[in-house]
């Protein structure tokens, strides 16, 4: 197959591209770079261009002829979104419109979407199912969700397939240490973490310890990258066999609380990670866990790596190479 990667110079969109490059599949990466990095491609067509360029998206489905698309172009900071919502619903939403009808001009008939566990906003209960309510309490959340009914009407109406993946917290990195995640500014705890430890940063801001949690601080779930890749191409796998519009939730069904990653921290750096305490973030909820289950059931998606600790290890190795500048 013939496959297009929006947003694949990104963090996960990069290891997108190698793991399809890995199992033999024609990539073709479109990113503006306005987050992602050029040297993060590691093969196949790279096209720099931006989603509101209709006539670059005609171009390439007319040059290639694509069989499908993992759709990870998106803004994706809940603060930023707040802040400036005309972006991400410029981004997220109308460029996504865009990318659709280039797909059904040209007769593209799967997307797989890279969707978030934001558009369900407050967790009323844990784990949290597809079927959970979608309430989201952002700009990104909303963006996001509203694709989803967009995927969902342009299958009623024009036969479009897709696969919605709903992420709760990407962690890691590539395996062979060649990839990893670079986000500017840095919002993610395990990365956080880890330039503390690496001495890029000097301490790391923990946001509430006396959440109704076990040690006291909040319980996330996380799922390792190169796992998410796996279930997109499951995905895509799943759209060929069954057509449809459909979503995952995607995580370990497993939660770790800020106090356990910074244990495992500790432990795989050999360093003793200086936090600065700060009282809870309003909004930021005591647990978010994620319930997987459909999607071992229907798309037989199982995580290979999924202890913290692999995930720690992983995103140590590539956060050595970037402190040290490599």
């Amino acid at each position: 197959m013939n496959l297009l990667v929006t947003g694949g110079a990104g963090y996960i969109g990069s290891h997108m591209v190698k793991y399809l490059l890995q199992h033999g599949y024609g990539v073709t990466t479109l990113d503006n770079l306005s987050t992602g990095f050029r040297e993060a491609v590691v093969g196949g067509n790279f096209v720099r261009g931006d989603l509101q360029d209709t006539q670059l998206l005609h171009h390439l489905f007319s040059h290639h002829k694509f069989d499908g698309v993992f759709h990870f172009a998106s803004s994706c900071l809940v603060k930023e979104s707040v802040d400036k919502p005309a972006q991400y619903y410029r981004n997220n939403v109308v460029h996504t419109h865009n990318l659709l009808d280039a797909m059904l001009s040209h007769g593209c008939p799967y997307i797989v979407f890279s969707s978030t566990a934001a558009t369900f906003g407050e967790s009323t209960y844990s784990p949290m199912d597809e079927y959970h309510p979608q309430q989201p309490i952002n700009p990104y959340g909303r963006s996001k969700l509203m694709v989803e009914h967009m995927l969902a009407d342009y299958h009623r109406a024009y036969g479009l397939k897709s696969v919605s993946l709903r992420y709760f917290n990407a962690a890691g990195a590539d395996p062979q240490g060649n990839l990893g995640e670079r986000h500017n500014p840095e919002t993610h705890l395990i990365p956080l973490i880890l330039q503390t430890a690496s001495g890029r940063k000097e301490a790391l801001s923990l946001f509430g310890d006396d959440y109704p949690t076990p040690d006291g601080t909040a319980i996330r779930d996380y799922i390792h990258v190169y796992d998410l890749c796996a279930a997109h191409l499951l995905a895509l796998q799943y759209l060929k066999e069954q057509g449809g519009c459909t979503a995952f939730n995607l995580g370990n069904g497993h939660g770790f609380s800020v106090q356990e990653i910074l244990t495992v921290a500790n432990q795989v750096t050999g360093q003793q990670i200086k936090v600065i305490h700060h009282p809870r973030r309003p909004g930021d909820p005591a647990v978010l866990v994620a319930d997987a289950r459909r999607a071992h059931t229907i798309l037989g998606w199982c995580p290979h790596y999924s202890t913290i600790e692999t995930m720690m290890r992983h995103a140590w190795a590539w956060e050595l190479k970037q402190s040290q500048g490599q």
